[in-house]
């Protein structure tokens, strides 16, 4: 079957969520446009294909600077390889952490379309702002051989410039992302159909990434960057026009509040009222002003102190039932939600330290990479900056085989599917055998490297074929295809309601955070140890891979006990979902 014929199918079934008949306001708070007056086939297949042709085009654009960074400030700013490294994990960084910002924003005060869009165009000057850096000479170094100590440095005005357009082209990039995956679920009420939006959606992303990753790295490898970040500036150009012509089609979801104030509002509420004692009466709590109890929390035992906040007294609430002082009393929903919160909080900083040496594998291995032989064949040399599409490609390959192979086998054996914890912990494994593989390679890259005597030769290449990097990569793509879509819908399960879109942006948060943690990780083992040099083939990079190991295998004990001890809150069957299910924690 054709991918067309699928989307098309797709999109046939997309008009269920229609509400047959209704022209004004949908459910909630999304609004019609005026000018749609049916829910034709052919409206409904636009707003999908919009949304999907603006994400590629926005990822295209963003693969084809981000995923090339480190080679770019090697060969054109005379930057010296860990520097860029640094560099590329900073900017790594703050497009995994701007998402998070972007969501709340959006869904407090602007909405996604608004959000995306602005976001689309602070990208898109960014982009020609960094090809200005390399079409313009006085932009950029005088160019030297890489790694040279003789080589120029970027003046101060370089620098600025290019600082400026990498993070215009972040702040861009990382606004958008989520955004348009939160504005495409929002045209559709079923659940079901926002689950094939997003299948839609994923698939997108991962190919544009993987062709930026591939082709637009090649050109930029062996054409000419300013080609490479020109193609860039296009692709997002394409994407914001496909995102605005759009837009007078869109359903738009009006924002309704920050939920973080009503969390915060529970901690300053805990605070005021900390030292009134606690009752087992649900009548001494506050549920809200029908008074309706659909929870039992008072009983719970895990941050029952939290409890005070929803702790009715004297003066907090008005004879109409509804709250007097905001600050000082909260409804039992509101303390539950923040409670799961806390409940999820040891299991989430795992997956800070599961990301974190990925991060730092992901740079190392470009340095790999760019010291080894990369020919494959007669004519054809790997792109330095494109070895990482690998792990997209296993990962892709290793989804489908989980889905259609690894999940029904379970589920004849065990007689239920496994559970988002079993496959994060299945990641962990994985990831860590991952970098056992990447010492054991480095370790031979440094033999040979010792026996050519290429020690106190920076630009040399060891006579090394780049594809033994490949073990490792593969491993990585195989765990992520665990721990990530385990990591995902654990959060969007557990997560309260009112947090459901902020859910699915802490796995970009988690890796947001990883990025800045390797770096500080690198920058302490720069400080600390001789194991990384600017000269790699000098170093012992293999150390900082069996360093990980040990970080790997601690935190997987301590994601072991974490997962022991949690117990799952919105779930009806504990062995369905590898917990006990109960809600008495």
């Amino acid at each position: 079957m054709s991918t067309d014929l699928v989307f098309n199918q797709f999109v046939v079934k997309m008009r269920a969520w229609t509400v047959s008949g209704d022209n004004k306001l949908l459910k909630g708070s999304k609004m019609r446009p005026p000018m749609l007056n049916d829910d034709s086939e052919a409206t409904v297949k636009m707003k999908v294909a919009n949304t999907l042709r603006a994400v590629a085009g926005l990822t295209l654009a963003t693969g084809g600077w981000l995923l090339n960074l480190i080679v770019y400030l090697i060969q054109e700013f005379n930057v010296k390889s860990i520097n860029a490294a640094q560099i590329s994990n900073i900017m790594s960084g703050c497009i995994n952490l701007f998402p998070f910002i972007g969501a709340i924003v959006a869904d407090s005060f602007v909405g996604s379309f608004l959000i995306a869009s602005m976001s689309a165009c602070i990208s898109l000057l960014g982009i020609v702002l960094l090809a200005l850096t390399a079409t313009l000479d006085s932009l950029r170094p005088q160019s030297c051989n890489d790694g040279s100590s003789l080589c120029t440095p970027p003046t101060k005005l370089q620098y600025a410039v290019l600082y400026t357009a990498l993070v215009l082209a972040c702040i861009g990039c990382g606004g958008s992302r989520f955004s348009l995956a939160t504005m495409g679920a929002n045209q559709f009420d079923k659940p079901s159909d926002q689950g094939k939006f997003f299948n839609w959606y994923f698939f997108t992303f991962y190919t544009a990434l993987a062709v930026s990753n591939t082709a637009i790295v090649y050109i930029e490898d062996n054409l000419s960057w300013r080609l490479g970040f020109g193609l860039s500036a296009i692709a997002n150009f394409i994407g914001l026009a496909f995102l605005l012509l759009g837009n007078r089609f869109y359903l738009h979801v009006k924002p309704q509040g920050s939920p973080f104030t009503a969390l915060v509002r529970v901690i300053v509420a805990t605070i005021k009222k900390r030292k009134a004692p606690l009752s087992s009466k649900i009548e001494d709590y506050y549920y809200g002003q029908d008074g309706i109890a659909e929870i039992t929390t008072p009983y719970k035992k895990r941050f029952r102190y939290l409890n005070r906040a929803a702790l009715k007294t004297e003066g907090d609430v008005q004879s109409d039932g509804s709250v007097a002082k905001p600050w000082r009393i909260c409804t039992m929903q509101q303390v539950e939600d923040l409670r799961t919160l806390m409940r999820i909080l040891p299991l989430w900083s795992t997956g800070v330290f599961l990301s974190t040496p990925i991060a730092i594998q992901s740079s190392l291995t470009i340095l790999q990479a760019l010291t080894m032989d990369r020919s494959f064949g007669p004519h054809f040399k790997i792109p330095s900056g494109s070895i990482l599409v690998l792990v997209l490609i296993w990962a892709s390959i290793s989804l489908t085989i989980i889905d259609r192979f690894l999940c029904p086998m379970w589920q004849k054996l065990t007689g239920s599917s496994p559970t988002s914890l079993q496959r994060i912990g299945v990641g962990h494994m994985l990831n860590t055998l991952s970098m056992a593989t990447s010492a054991l390679v480095e370790s031979k890259r440094l033999k040979i490297a010792q026996a050519h005597h290429l020690q106190d030769q920076p630009s040399s290449i060891v006579p090394m074929s780049v594809l033994w990097l490949f073990p490792q990569l593969a491993l990585v793509g195989i765990a992520e295809a665990f721990h990530f879509p385990g990591q995902i819908a654990l959060y969007y399960q557990e997560f309260p309601t009112s947090l459901k879109t902020t859910s699915t942006a802490m796995i970009s948060m988690i890796i947001g955070i990883a990025f800045y943690l390797s770096t500080a990780v690198i920058d302490l083992v720069r400080r600390v140890t001789g194991w990384l040099p600017d000269n790699i083939n000098d170093g012992r990079v293999d150390n900082v891979y069996w360093s990980l190991v040990v970080v790997g295998v601690l935190n997987f004990g301590y994601y072991l006990m974490c997962a022991c001890s949690y117990r799952y809150q919105n779930v009806g069957k504990g062995s369905e979902y590898g917990g006990s299910g109960s809600t008495d924690n």
